[in-house]
């Protein structure tokens, strides 16, 4: 009797296992279930995408971005400089690093303002320009 209460246990806990793994995937013809992440977008119940060719519309901006030209380290700096000018007035480039972000080179520029304050910004491999952190001095 112990033996059989302990398969049971275990092959319940495994169909437990199973199908939470379905629930999370989707089922046959909803995003994400039968397929897997193919070249930039889904391949789901009989299709197949690759960057720019998504089945479903939210994908279709992700692919056309993937497909894009990675951002140098001048574009970088110049970017930087607009944001700042728009959103951080007086401040200027003082460094720019490169460094690896998920899906290619990204650029972390430092910008020193008038008064001593350093502002970090982020530049994604398309060229979108972020703020990271908040406002600091540095030592010294």
């Amino acid at each position: 009797m112990k033996r059989f209460l302990t398969v049971a246990l275990a092959v319940g806990m495994g169909l437990a296992l199973a199908g939470a793994a379905v629930a999370q995937m989707g089922g046959p013809g909803q995003m994400g279930g039968p397929g897997m992440m193919m070249r930039g977008g889904w391949a789901g119940h009989g299709m197949m995408a690759g960057p720019g060719q998504s089945g479903c519309p939210g994908m279709a901006a992700f692919g056309q971005q993937h497909a894009a030209v990675e951002v140098t380290e001048e574009q970088a700096k110049a970017l930087a400089q607009q944001y700042a000018d728009q959103y951080l007035k007086g401040f200027k480039v003082e460094k720019v690093l490169p460094f690896a972000g998920r899906r290619g080179a990204m650029y972390q520029v430092e910008m020193q303002g008038p008064d001593g304050q350093v502002r970090t910004l982020h530049v994604n491999p398309w060229g979108n320009v972020m703020p990271f952190g908040g406002p600091s001095r540095r030592a010294g």
